[in-house]
């Protein structure tokens, strides 16, 4: 069977969704890595020195939020 796709990307299949909703840290870490690359892309800022050159950087204090809510999210019903 073909795999599921979104925009070239294989998607997780749901057996993983329910193994980290029943508390499996493995398949919560499948998840958090399969989410990775969008959490930095939407947590990517621009921070200026004092002289004014622009450094772009992910702000991690954002990210571990995203990840946070994530995984409260995966979790709500189960607790």
């Amino acid at each position: 069977m073909k795999q599921p796709t979104f925009h070239g990307r294989v998607l997780l299949p749901l057996s993983v969704f329910a193994e980290a909703r029943a508390g499996d840290p493995l398949a919560m870490e499948r998840i958090l890595r399969y989410y990775n690359s969008y959490m930095n892309k939407l947590c990517t800022r621009t921070l200026y020195e004092l002289d004014g050159t622009p450094h772009v950087r992910v702000d991690e204090y954002m990210k571990h939020r995203l990840q946070n809510k994530l995984i409260r999210a995966i979790l709500k019903d189960s607790l």
